[in-house]
């Protein structure tokens, strides 16, 4: 590999993790520790502020320098992206969020600090105007981002969904975004399980610097997490066989509030059909929101949503003068709701 190229590979190794040992970049770049150190020298006589340390844990970072680092970008320039990157990660903008957070956790980490003070300065100065989800904060994001990526341990001063403060001992590993709030998987130290956390619960994040081996049984960031904030919180979960596709489906529930699964047609010859699995905290409210599902469906569990169903769709009936009401039964006269 030419000097240039490799050197460029170097760097970008650097950007994608917090730490690497010598014996890393060598196997990675495939040279010898000594061009490894050669390299190291090439990009600090570039600008790059390429830190070293020795021992345990220790290894080549790309810190934060004097001066901001030779990235084709003007103070001007940089000052621009960073707002930019913090708003797009704050989900101003649609279908960029992980990404812009990725290109905001490069940059904050090389950013000198008279240049962090001015895109402070003008983050103050902005007003923007919030939606019906809790905001997140940038540093927020940055300070996780980091940790997700140079697997670090922290600690969150976290607030649960009962409203009380705890704080939990975790290994972030993935952040991910699902609808317009973001989510953070953690393996919970204290409890010895995988974790979901709201980002918009998170009030501190305490970084130890202490480094974590990865575990072999990380499960699927989307599919986890997506199940932990659709079923887990609730008290009732259904399941159900929609006759309609799935994007009509995915239209009445988004993946905030339900996994839908597609059907082959060999489990299901009659047509598109799809799968719903939701949750609610009583029976009567998911009742209400499987009537609101775009073809028919059948309900594969629990038992009881059946009997609530049919009171529902009684009164329905009732209130569109198709059927008159029984005086004696509480599920046609509304006596128990």
């Amino acid at each position: 590999m030419p000097t240039t190229q490799r050197v460029l590979g170097m760097l970008d190794l650097l950007q994608r993790r917090a730490v690497w040992s010598g014996p890393e970049l060598a196997a990675e770049l495939g040279v010898t520790t000594r061009s490894v150190r050669r390299d190291v020298d090439r990009l600090r006589d570039l600008g790059y502020p390429v830190e070293s340390e020795r021992g345990a844990g220790g290894g080549y970072r790309l810190g934060s320098g004097r001066r901001l680092p030779p990235l084709l970008l003007d103070d001007r320039e940089a000052v621009a992206v960073a707002i930019a990157l913090r708003l797009a990660a704050g989900g101003a903008v649609a279908g960029i969020g992980e990404h812009a957070l990725g290109a905001l956790t490069k940059l904050d980490q090389v950013m000198p600090g008279r240049l962090r003070d001015k895109v402070a300065a003008v983050s103050e100065s902005m007003v923007t105007i919030p939606g019906a989800d809790t905001p997140v904060e940038p540093e927020l994001l940055i300070e996780l981002g980091h940790a997700v990526r140079g697997t670090e341990q922290v600690r969150l001063d976290y607030r649960d969904r009962a409203g009380r403060d705890t704080e939990r001992r975790v290994e972030p590993y993935r952040i991910v975004v699902l609808g317009r709030r973001w989510y953070l998987l953690s393996y919970d130290l204290d409890r010895a399980d995988w974790r979901t956390f709201r980002l918009d619960r998170i009030r501190a994040v305490h970084r130890s610097r202490w480094r974590f081996t990865p575990r072999p049984d990380v499960p699927d960031p989307a599919t986890h997490v997506q199940h932990a904030v659709t079923t887990a919180p609730y008290e009732h979960l259904a399941s159900v066989v929609v006759d309609a596709p799935a994007d009509e489906v995915l239209e009445c529930f988004p993946p905030t509030y339900g996994t839908v699964t597609e059907l082959r047609p060999v489990d299901h010859p009659d047509g598109p059909a799809c799968r719903l699995e939701t949750g609610a905290a009583d029976l009567d409210e998911l009742a209400w929101y499987l009537g609101r599902l775009p073809g028919p469906f059948i309900v594969e569990s629990p038992d009881g949503l059946r009997a609530r169903l049919a009171a529902i769709a009684q009164r329905l009936a009732r209130a569109a003068g198709q059927v008159e009401p029984d005086r004696h039964d509480p599920a046609t006269t509304g006596g128990d709701y």
